[in-house]
């Protein structure tokens, strides 16, 4: 495992108060820019994670430009109500009155004079964006999960080494110290050796299914939003997530599809996916073999954990829904097979489960020194809080310090879950050889690893 994730001791979240002040000069000499002046920030993707990564930015960020092909998502930004009104209101005081708009963030990197850009746009877009801002020479802030193939997460770690700027991904788990130390007393041996880790059975992604043509909504440019993916007639129930329902089910649009998204498994799985690997010091590498598992009784689960996140399997043969196990070399097992919201790690001394900001052990009293309770406080709220993430950001921006989800760790996570999806697709065991990127066994699944992309959205490579 890296040192920029292995030592949590070295990181402290800077307190609340401490958001809105400068910190050191920049580290990089061709950027150099005054401690006192502000990064200039251009945000692409401005739907609901956008908003809230907005509102939770350091004071010392000043966003110049947003960029959404749907201007609605722009204007509710800049003029927002309701739950987002006091989310955004400093935003509106400062910078909302000079901000530039652009539909096509192409426009945005062309025309604007930027350090740094929030990259929160749905998962098909998130590497050609975050790959054309590196070239650009500007930092990057992208949302996890990181791809939607496991080639083009390669290619962007490649490109962010290559650069030398800064990419963190938003997995801000990574920076919650309840979380870190729970991840470093599993890797220093605090339960034994780990034998099993359990996560919780997150669905995979849908078929793009056949739906009426719409008529485009104004200001949205339906092109833009196809993106890399092939273009097909418009209907809201492809893109708009968690506006309306859908016999019951709060919709999550453009996350269900595999066209867009690698849905559960990638959406939450990417978080749970993070920890076990910063736990287990596995940051650099993967398992070497990946099984599904034939569901049993998937509706009843299905009812029970996941009816208001995706639509219910139709019988036991819904692949998507299967759990799934995978092994590395060492011989520990990943286990996609239960559905309580924890990741259980098991060992020879005992069990710690976690989830966001909490963790316990059994027994009880394998932790002699826990974290001070009062270091989880500035992680309260419905679980969009990411400020002390984002200052993590600036702090590496501006004076080199360690990210703590680096672009190899938040690729290495996204893998994982693409194999979990790829397995189920394909309904047989796979091998896989973490160090090429490459499945052993499997012409079929290797042909999984990239997707064909529209001409003129090609990757830059």
């Amino acid at each position: 495992m890296s040192l920029s994730r292995r030592d949590w001791l070295r990181q402290t979240v800077t307190a609340a108060a401490g958001f809105c002040t400068s910190g050191a000069s920049w580290a990089d000499p061709e950027r150099t820019a005054p401690a006192n002046e502000p990064v200039r920030l251009g945000v692409i993707g401005t739907g609901v994670r956008g908003k809230y990564l907005i509102g939770n930015l350091p004071c010392a960020f000043r966003v110049v430009a947003l960029c959404d092909c749907a201007t609605s998502r722009m204007d509710e930004t800049l003029r927002p109500k309701g739950d987002f009104a006091p989310l955004l209101a400093r935003f509106c005081e400062t910078d909302a009155g000079t901000c530039a708009r652009y539909l096509d963030y192409r426009r945005l990197l062309d025309r604007e004079r930027l350090d740094a850009v929030v990259i929160a746009t749905p998962d098909h877009h998130h590497v050609l964006a975050a790959m054309h801002a590196l070239q650009a020479g500007l930092h990057v802030y992208l949302e996890k999960p990181v791809s939607v193939s496991i080639r083009e997460g390669r290619l962007l770690a490649d490109l962010v080494r290559k650069t030398g700027r800064v990419l963190q991904v938003g997995s801000q788990q990574c920076t919650m110290e309840v979380n870190r130390f729970a991840c470093e007393f599993v890797r220093t041996g605090g339960i034994g050796r780990v034998t099993q880790v359990d996560l919780p059975n997150y669905p995979g992604p849908l078929a793009v299914p056949a739906l009426p043509e719409e008529a485009v909504p104004p200001g949205l440019d339906w092109d833009l939003f196809c993106g890399p993916t092939p273009t097909r007639p418009h209907n809201t129930r492809l893109w708009v997530k968690d506006m309306f329902k859908v016999d019951g089910l709060l919709w999550r649009g453009w996350d269900l599809f595999r066209d867009y998204s690698g849905h559960m498994m990638t959406n939450w799985g990417a978080h749970s996916v993070d920890m076990v690997q910063l736990a287990l010091g596995k940051d650099d590498t993967g398992p070497i073999e990946i099984e599904d598992r034939p569901g049993k009784d998937l509706r009843a689960s299905w009812k029970a954990h996941w009816a208001s996140k995706s639509p219910g399997p139709v019988d036991d043969r819904e692949q998507r829904f299967w759990p799934v196990v995978m092994r590395y070399a060492d011989g520990v097992e990943l286990r996609f097979v239960h559905d309580p919201d924890h990741v259980v790690f098991h060992g020879a001394k005992g069990r710690l489960r976690m989830r966001r900001n909490f963790f316990e052990t059994d027994p009880p009293d394998l932790v002699k020194n826990r974290p001070d309770p009062k270091l989880a406080e500035a992680w309260k709220g419905a679980g969009h809080v990411a400020r002390p993430h984002l200052q993590n950001w600036l702090d590496s921006i501006r004076t080199g310090s360690v990210l703590n989800a680096p672009i190899e760790a938040g690729h290495r996570t996204a893998t994982i879950c693409h194999l979990a999806n790829i397995a189920r697709e394909l309904a047989r065991p796979l091998r896989w050889d973490p160090k090429s990127e490459r499945f052993t066994n499997d012409a079929d699944a290797n042909a999984l690893l990239d997707r064909p992309r529209r001409k003129g959205f090609e990757l830059p490579v």
